[in-house]
């Protein structure tokens, strides 16, 4: 089920611990809150909705996805842009994200898996494994 959204930025600011197969039903409220969102939001990681598990939820170009324990392993080409997000109030803020990521995460199986993104679902991804680590924009 849908889930409220966390605005407390000490909250947000804790970073998660490691998901196991008993958040499964995390996942699945996070997937049910980003899709509730869906016209205004492309990933949400666990802690906006209140549980500080290492879990991230995105549109993948159509294909909503979701990692357990998502890692950044490398990146490559810097640039900088503006982002928003719904758990922080206010106007969207600049940071500095990487046109190609390639992450380490755990599947729905709590499988490895190693895959490379790029373009704006790599942006998406780099904003919701912060939020996993308590980084806020």
């Amino acid at each position: 089920m849908g889930r409220e959204l966390v605005h407390d930025p000490l909250f947000l600011g804790i970073k998660s611990k490691a998901a196991t197969k008993q958040d499964a039903a995390v996942a699945q409220d996070l997937l049910d809150t980003l899709t509730a969102h869906r016209e205004t939001c492309v990933g949400m990681a666990a802690n906006m909705i209140g549980k500080a598990v290492s879990i991230i939820a995105f549109n993948d170009n159509g294909k909503y996805t979701v990692m357990y324990n998502p890692e950044i392993i490398s990146k490559a080409a810097p640039y900088e842009t503006e982002e928003g997000c719904l758990s922080l109030l206010g106007e969207p803020r600049k940071t500095t994200r990487y046109k190609t990521v390639k992450v380490k995460f755990q599947d729905g199986s709590f499988q490895w898996k190693t895959k490379s993104y790029s373009g704006f679902t790599a942006q998406i991804i780099q904003h919701e494994i912060d939020h996993c680590n308590g980084v806020l924009i």
